[in-house]
């Protein structure tokens, strides 16, 4: 799903709610969660996941292409971990796999 799905579907299961205050109520939330984000906080959601970042120290990389040494700057990367109630719902046996318990 795109972000143009998701506002097209909630303002079909929202009829009182038109497309521009759908696309104000996604942009809000995106837009919090990024902010929240680059300032080095966690965004919490229960029953849907937390988002958070992690750090990667710069460190001395190599090119691919001529092994020849390169500085790689530190950098922020997001990370998403699932609620207990979307691990739930996608694996609804209760985390068998294969059948084996």
């Amino acid at each position: 799903m795109i972000r143009s799905e998701l506002i097209l579907r909630l303002t079909e299961e929202h009829p009182d709610l038109t497309h521009e205050n759908a696309t104000r109520v996604v942009d809000a939330i995106f837009g919090e969660i990024i902010d929240t984000l680059a300032r080095g906080d966690r965004v919490e959601i229960r029953g849907f996941g937390s988002f958070s970042t992690v750090v990667h120290d710069a460190r001395t990389g190599r090119n691919p292409r001529t092994g020849e040494a390169v500085e790689v700057q530190a950098k922020s990367l997001p990370r998403f971990k699932t609620g207990k109630a979307l691990r739930d719902r996608l694996n609804p046996t209760g985390g068998m796999r294969d059948g084996k318990a």
